[in-house]
């Protein structure tokens, strides 16, 4: 005894100006499984289809004043339309390939035998597994997206109050910077303010931009400059800063620590390179080199300074530059044989 095939495998639109053709085809398919519904031609397919609920059709392409070919554009622009299998009788395989091209997932030739029928089930079954493939990637995709904007939402929060934080910071530093009277706690302080008004300043870019992977490092560098200058001005030390900077977007991590080493040497160059009341110019320049190398320089025309014997200070300034080049898998490189420091780093980004 045959089991009956349950009716729920999909509801199917057969578009066909032959009501004998149609009823044999909508046997053929309910036999199947499915859910067959008729449209003589197509205006009543296109009415049937608006009304939605219909999972996949067949078209047909010899109609009454058109063909398939005409109607199909109309469905495909349907919103969330269905797959469309196109069944002809034409032995002219461009027939075919046009409706390939115009958005059917498959064809069927129409035999005289009626075997087109069972190759229509086929073809019917094989859109349909697709189109939920097709459905289920799209709401995977889909799924990914929103959780990615989610967490890129989040972490912009994150770097908000990060940089509300250092700031704040920043600004405690500023007031005991202020308290004391000690000229060295004083210098002392007035760096680690600088310091930190740096790695504030990425966190500022990274929550007021579309990418919170990368910042672009030219604008960086023209922003702490201007508040680098305007500490040094309020501190007594006035030297122009000139900034040429490239094009350059660098990872989050990296342009912390290019912030970093950029704040120290340009702080050094503020006090050790000119004698008071000598005027003079600290240039800092970003440049690529070749296709991911990027080049830093921090230059100025006094004293000099070639990294070599004891440093100057307590060394602190140093050792932060030597950890931050680190992490750009670099080493900072002092010029020689000129007048003045020339500080070169070097790294991928």
């Amino acid at each position: 005894m045959t089991e009956p095939v349950p009716q729920d495998r999909g509801r199917v639109l057969y578009v066909d100006d032959d009501p004998g053709l149609g009823r044999l085809v909508q046997r053929a398919l309910q036999a199947r499984g499915y859910a067959v519904e008729l449209a003589p031609d197509g205006d009543a397919g296109l009415a049937r289809l608006a009304a939605g609920g219909i999972d996949v059709v067949a078209l047909d392409h010899h109609m009454p004043g058109q063909t398939g070919l005409d109607l199909l554009p109309a469905i495909r622009a349907l919103p969330d339309a269905p797959p469309v299998v196109y069944v002809t009788g034409s032995e002219d395989s461009r027939v075919a390939v046009a409706a390939l091209k115009a958005g059917a997932v498959d064809y069927v030739w129409k035999d005289l035998q009626g075997q087109f029928r069972e190759l229509l089930g086929g073809a019917i079954d094989t859109a349909l597994r697709q189109e939920a493939l097709r459905r289920d990637k799209e709401r995977a995709e889909r799924e990914v997206r929103e959780a990615r904007d989610r967490a890129e939402i989040m972490l912009r929060e994150v770097n908000h109050r990060v940089a509300n934080s250092l700031a704040l910071v920043a600004a405690l530093t500023h007031m005991q910077a202020n308290a004391v009277t000690d000229p060295a706690a004083k210098a002392a302080l007035q760096e680690m303010q600088a310091r930190i008004s740096a790695i504030a300043g990425i966190h500022r870019r990274l929550y007021t931009s579309d990418d919170v992977e990368a910042v672009d490092l030219d604008a960086y560098l023209a922003s702490l400059v201007e508040e680098l200058q305007a500490a040094m001005k309020a501190a007594g030390r006035d030297h122009a800063i000139r900034l040429r900077a490239e094009p350059v977007r660098l990872a989050t991590d990296k342009a912390v620590s290019v912030g970093v080493v950029v704040t120290e040497l340009v702080t050094n160059a503020y006090k050790y390179a000119y004698p008071a009341e000598i005027p003079g110019e600290i240039r800092v320049s970003l440049a690529r080199a070749g296709a991911e190398g990027i080049t830093l320089t921090v230059e100025d025309d006094g004293v000099g300074w070639t990294g070599e014997g004891q440093p100057r200070g307590t060394g602190l300034g140093s050792r932060i530059i030597r950890a931050m080049a680190t992490n750009l898998r670099s080493a900072l490189v002092y010029g020689v044989d000129r007048v003045g420091t020339r500080a070169t780093l070097s790294f991928q980004d």
